[in-house]
């Protein structure tokens, strides 16, 4: 069991196996749209994850069985936030002030793809516009046969502005395809993700995903925490930089993290034929 607090009014933390966190988005009445304290809420749980020495391994997923998240809540946003006409003399000085929110907003999301801890988002149903945007931070991405994909953005008059229109260029997926459903904001279905690398498996339905998640963030949480974080921050950075930028970043980091007592313990659990046991970081 984790150490932090973990109470949020639209989101479910819970610890289904030893050292694995599963986050649930709770506003299924809603199809789990967000208004902007969940925002807030999901970049400072996630930075508690990502130093929680009882955590090693997060799922991300969501509440009721219509919508994994059907994005913004452009209703409330429209009366009471980013999106509410708001009166100002000075046209400069309210662009800073909406800004200074879209960057607030940025860095919430970006709080999955910093958390050290390995990400494995399970999507269902409908997804919109913000499910690309938080998935796309994910290191593993599963979802359901049901799963309605859809860069919404453009239908409601905007470019995606918290994290789409940049991480997806850069998430191994067909540039061509990529600029096709930004600028169309077209659904595309599990199918369509599978094959152009967007997913990396579907499942018949949202529990057989969970399932699959579940297994897999147990074998991540199995095994040893220095070497898991090392390498999502690795594959992270390399995928940022040049490959010989990439080979140094590894090379300064190993000099340190090769006398770690992990590499000793995983050697003789290989040669004894048992299960290794790590420490806590």
């Amino acid at each position: 069991m984790a150490s932090a607090n973990y109470t949020y009014e639209h989101f479910n933390i819970t610890f289904p196996s030893q050292y694995v966190a599963q986050v649930e988005i709770a506003r299924p009445q809603k199809l789990n749209a967000f208004i902007e304290q969940m925002w807030t809420d999901l970049g400072a749980i996630f930075r508690k994850l990502s130093v929680d020495p009882d955590v090693r391994a997060v799922i991300l997923t969501a509440a009721g069985d219509r919508a994994f998240t059907s994005g913004l809540d452009v209703q409330a946003a429209s009366q009471n936030g980013v999106l509410a006409q708001t009166e100002h003399a000075d046209p400069a000085r309210k662009a800073l002030s909406i800004r200074r929110h879209i960057l607030e907003f940025q860095r919430d999301i970006t709080a999955i793809e910093e958390c050290e801890k390995p990400v494995v988002a399970v999507m269902h149903g409908i997804s919109y516009g913000l499910a690309i945007d938080m998935t796309v931070c994910c290191d593993i991405r599963i979802c359901a046969e049901d799963t309605r994909f859809s860069v919404r953005e453009v239908d409601i008059g905007l470019a995606a502005d918290i994290g789409t229109l940049t991480r997806l260029p850069k998430a191994n997926v067909p540039l061509s395809w990529t600029k096709e459903v930004c600028l169309t904001a077209r659904d595309f279905d599990a199918g369509e993700a599978l094959r152009v690398g967007f997913v990396s498996a579907v499942c018949e339905s949202k529990s057989a995903a969970l399932k699959k998640a579940l297994e897999m963030a147990t074998l991540l949480a199995s095994k040893s925490p220095v070497a898991v974080q090392s390498t999502k921050q690795i594959l992270n950075y390399s995928r940022d930089h040049s490959v010989a930028d990439g080979l140094n970043q590894i090379a300064l980091l190993n000099s340190a993290m090769l006398q770690t007592k992990d590499v000793e313990a995983a050697m003789l659990s290989g040669l004894k034929k048992r299960k290794p046991t790590f420490a806590k970081l």
